[in-house]
């Protein structure tokens, strides 16, 4: 009978093991629980975005006005963000407040996107350098951030918003925040 090398064996046995850790990886429910350091302090400002297009423009106003409000973070370019959208629009159908800010894209591919899937926000800015974004915490799009009526950021969702995130998710932090 012929010996085996246990370095033979290795590479599939390294396998095995990193296929089981991504399996594990993936489902993990850790979306929900990405720290940020913006949760109950005012949301940050947002004069330094643009508008975008002839769309209503999203001011500091808007985010310290009364009632529960999302900021939605999204480009054009990201596809997660074309699949949350559905339930953006529902949820703007439905009576919730939700301003967009366009991040790091060209004015006329997000205009394209919203023209193509429609638009659910109430009002707009546009973040090309990414600056706002960085100064709001965001790790990448899509970001969504639940607003208290005070101006205060309640909570925060990294990733796109699934059916399931927002009766999970979204829903339960909107009623929280409406409730305070």
């Amino acid at each position: 009978m012929p010996k085996i090398s246990p370095l033979m064996a290795a590479p599939p046995l390294l396998f095995a093991v990193l296929a089981g850790l991504f399996i594990f990886g993936m489902g993990r429910d850790d979306a929900s629980r990405l720290p940020t350091a913006q949760a109950g302090k005012d949301a940050p400002s947002i004069a330094a975005l643009t508008p975008l297009g002839d769309l209503a423009p999203l001011s500091d106003e808007m985010l310290d006005q009364g009632g529960v409000k999302l900021v939605n973070y999204w480009a054009s370019w990201c596809a997660p963000c074309r699949a949350e959208h559905p339930q953006l629009e529902a949820m703007a159908e439905s009576g919730i407040t939700i301003y967009g800010i366009n991040y790091k894209d060209e004015a006329p591919k997000a205009l394209g996107f919203l023209n193509e899937l429609g638009n659910p926000y109430a009002a707009i800015g546009q973040d090309g350098p990414g600056r706002t974004a960085l100064e709001w915490g965001v790790y990448g799009v899509p970001e969504t951030y639940v607003i208290d009526a005070k101006g205060k950021i309640t909570y925060r969702f990294a990733g796109p918003i699934t059916q399931d995130v927002l009766d999970k998710y979204i829903k339960p932090e909107i009623a929280k925040a409406a409730a305070n």
